[in-house]
């Protein structure tokens, strides 16, 4: 019996949403045509809205493509890309591609996007100028980042942000102008626009808002942008990110209806009927769309169409806004306000710690939703308003989020409610990925790590910003006992969390027991493993098991920092920042007799000696061993530093004696390895001289006594602390910080500050186990001082007069 032709399928549009359609359709009717894309773009279908994360260098193109070109072989698709189609003969049912290829269709469907929205400025066509909707685009910008060009862009809503962001990432001085007061004026309110701005421009970014820009000036070369009101704004790239318009075009001289965007019905039919639309080039009563959950709908109805499903419907389904930029959490959906008498506003505000939140109420239902600095339960608020929930039960405790309301309400104390979820609540915005299709997948291929997830479902797999409700239903469906994070690494599937499950439970005591029990695929593991499997049986056997310097990178092994010259430089201890005239003296003997050609005082207090040659460290730790100093472990995944002010002794503004309660801290937790770098500083009063707020654990002292802050991060990406509690005495600060130094050593994974464990496990956790349970907390101090025990003091003492063993020259790798 001869086999049934397949119907021509042609796709105009090899983006997100017209490929999103085909993967639909090939789901549920995989030889029902023979199909033919057409993209513009010289690429594979690649994630748009991932070209941020491009700009920035936190991924590369490849990172972002969706279907590599063997996914199309692999489902028979003839791809041409780089050649567009720029006519549609509808009597004929042919398209026409640039090149001049005509193709024949039953059904087309048109997913053209849409275009950069350029207002008619003076100077738009000169050099320099770019929008930012493409690779193309992203090269451009990339490539005025390295000619040392300064960056203004024009437009402060997702994409212009994203854009200065990445900039600014690129090294770039970055200005940015908008017409309107507020940031993201669509999406945020003023108070969180506002905050938003703040933290923006503490990062470098500056802003020049109310701003209706005039001219692009330059002659031959884009110089800046000229604002109306007589500013003027310099730089060689100017980038104009003020929005988009549907792309029509093609549609439009094919005789489509028009309006703002290709009109379509609910079955996402053109006014062919054998001509669908889907994505940004689409009008669907009266609404365009610009965010990518819409288009994930459109695709989903429209291959139910092709295929044949009468029945399928579109309905615009309740939008959520997010930002992705590094560390500054935004989150909003519905109504940014209060439309009427109807509507009421809860609102809680935490100017200190950058926190707030508002919620929209009508008729004891949430109708919208603001949050910015914790955005912990927007996938809650965002569920809540989707389903139009009765929030009257909760509405007193509405505004604390889910923890709070589940602890009220009898529920799980901490527990976010994956198993209350609907199985169409999206989880993963980028990808359009719904809870039900985690879970399918899940136990349809036994997938146990957040990795296979990704693989099987693209969850997660862009920005990440969902990575934790993914983890949640992996451990949801899958049983607490999961495997709910990353691989460690190319030698296992398994992810830390269950590698530290596995040595303790099954008591593991060896590298080597480790790899046979959870089946390694090397011997010797890697770069990579060999260092956090080296850690983890350090910290779950203090005392049994035996430090492995050969899987310790090369600065901790030698106590010294390599340089990129080859040589070392040696950071001694200065105990809270202090130091004597007998020690100074004893590094300056150093210096002369070594010929250290550069002395230096280090953003810690300390003083870092440099240059070095690898065989005189024997002899240059021989000497500062003599006069009492010892490894400062300015190199070493350990404590660093506690850094101090003068406190209460000398300052007219101290409140506490916080360089004695430095030194104290700093003799406590030295020589004890951690998962990471661990800083600390102790600031005698809320001036905060010791910048305590940018610390892994920080001390702020104030009249009433102490505040301990946890989770900061001064680097690239800065984090403030977390405000964790207030104690009275110096004797409750060293119990809480030694109990919290254990529970980050124990929890933890190999190369995660304390500022990403802090987002990942949740303050509650962290107060749940150290100050709610003043037993555990015992414990975990018992745990930290065992530990403390057999912590590595003098870097030298057991070593040969003079030698060093061969290993010690023959580093994993070299690391910062």
């Amino acid at each position: 019996m001869n086999a049934q032709p397949r119907s021509r399928l042609v796709v105009i549009g090899n983006g997100m949403a017209g490929m999103r359609t085909v993967e639909e359709l090939l789901a549920i009717a995989p030889v029902r045509y023979d199909i033919t894309v057409f993209g513009a773009e010289p690429h594979p279908n690649y994630n748009r809205i991932m070209l941020s994360s491009v700009l920035a260098g936190e991924k590369g193109v490849d990172d972002i493509v969706i279907n590599p070109r063997q996914w199309y072989a692999d489902n028979q698709i003839t791809l041409h890309t780089g050649d567009p189609v720029v006519a549609i003969d509808r009597a004929a049912k042919t398209v026409t591609a640039a090149s001049g290829l005509v193709v024949a269709y039953d059904k087309l469907l048109i997913a053209t996007g849409s275009k950069p929205l350029m207002p008619p400025l003076p100077g738009l066509e000169l050099p320099g100028v770019v929008a930012f909707r493409d690779i193309h685009d992203v090269d451009k910008m990339l490539a005025a980042a390295k000619a040392g060009s300064r960056a203004v862009v024009i437009g402060g809503g997702l994409l212009g942000l994203e854009a200065a962001w990445g900039l600014k990432r690129q090294g770039m001085p970055v200005a940015l102008v908008h017409l309107m007061p507020t940031l993201m004026e669509r999406q945020l309110d003023v108070e969180a626009g506002s905050m938003l701005q703040r933290d923006l421009t503490d990062r470098g970014l500056h802003f020049f808002t109310s701003g209706q820009t005039e001219e692009i000036t330059g002659t031959t070369h884009a110089q800046g942008v000229k604002l109306a009101d007589g500013r003027f704004v310099p730089g060689e790239l100017v980038v104009v990110a003020i929005g988009i318009r549907p792309n029509v075009d093609l549609a439009k001289a094919a005789g489509l209806a028009i309006n703002r965007g290709i009109e379509v019905g609910d079955d996402m039919a053109t006014s062919d009927a054998d001509i669908y639309s889907v994505g940004e080039c689409v009008e669907h009563n009266g609404q365009v769309f610009g965010l990518v959950a819409p288009l994930w709908e459109q695709a989903k109805v429209c291959a139910a169409q092709l295929a044949g499903d009468r029945a399928a419907s579109y309905v615009t389904p309740a939008l959520s806004t997010r930002l992705k930029i590094t560390g500054i959490d935004v989150f909003s959906a519905g109504q940014l306000t209060a439309q009427d008498e109807a509507d009421s506003e809860i609102v809680f505000r935490d100017a200190a710690k950058g926190v707030y939140r508002k919620l929209v109420i009508r008729e004891d239902r949430l109708v919208g939703a603001v949050m910015y600095g914790d955005v912990a339960d927007a996938n809650w608020y965002f569920q809540l308003l989707r389903q139009e929930s009765d929030v009257g039960p909760l509405r007193d405790r509405l505004i604390f989020g889910q923890q709070f309301a589940d602890a009220c309400c009898g529920g799980a104390k901490g527990a976010m409610d994956v198993a209350a979820m609907s199985d169409d609540t999206q989880v993963c915005g980028c990808n359009g990925v719904s809870k039900g299709t985690i879970v399918k997948a899940i136990n349809a291929k036994g997938l146990t790590s957040l990795d296979e997830v990704r693989a099987h479902t693209k969850a997660s797999a862009s920005c990440g910003q969902c990575s934790g409700v993914v983890q949640a239903i992996l451990a949801h469906v899958t049983g607490a006992d999961a495997a709910i994070s990353e691989a460690m690494c190319k030698c296992t599937e398994h992810g830390h969390a269950h590698v530290r499950q596995a040595i303790v439970e099954q008591g593991l005591k060896t590298q080597g027991q480790v790899r046979r029990a959870l089946g390694w695929k090397t011997d010797d593991g890697c770069a990579k493993c060999r260092p956090a499997l080296n850690y983890y049986l350090l910290c779950a056997w203090p005392g049994e098991y035996l430090d492995d310097a050969r899987s310790r990178f090369i600065n901790e092994r030698v106590h010294a920092n390599i340089q990129k010259d080859g040589t070392y430089s040696v950071v001694p201890r200065m105990w809270g920042g202090l130091t004597t005239p007998d020690e100074l003296r004893a590094i300056a003997d150093v210096a002369d007799k070594f010929k250290v050609p550069m002395v230096k005082v280090t953003g810690g207090q300390r003083i870092d000696l440099f240059g070095i040659k690898k065989e005189d460290l024997p002899a240059v730790w021989g000497d500062l061993n003599k006069a009492g100093l010892v490894s400062g472990h300015a190199y070493a995944k350990g404590l660093r530093t506690v850094k101090t002010c003068v406190g209460s002794e000398w300052c007219r503004f101290g409140t506490q004696d916080s360089t004695g309660l430095g030194v104290k801290l700093e003799k406590l937790l030295w020589g004890s390895w951690t998962p990471h770098k661990v800083k600390l500083a102790v600031s005698g009063c809320p001036r905060n001289c010791a910048e305590a707020t940018i610390k892994d654990f920080g001390i702020v002292c104030v009249d009433a006594g102490y505040d301990i802050l946890i989770g900061g991060n001064g680097g690239i990406e800065v984090r403030v602390t977390d405000q964790f509690t207030r104690v009275a005495t110096e004797d409750e600060v060293l119990e809480i910080i030694a109990a919290l130094m254990q529970l980050y050593r124990e929890e933890g994974f190999y190369l995660e500050r304390t500022a990403p464990w802090v987002e990942r496990v949740g303050m509650a956790h962290i107060k749940a186990r150290v100050l709610d349970d003043g037993a555990g907390r015992k414990a975990l101090e018992a745990r930290f001082l065992f530990s403390q025990q057999y912590a590595q003091i003098d870097p030298w003492a057991e070593r040969a007069e003079g030698g060093i063993d061969a290993h010690e020259f023959q580093p994993l790798a070299v690391v910062e």
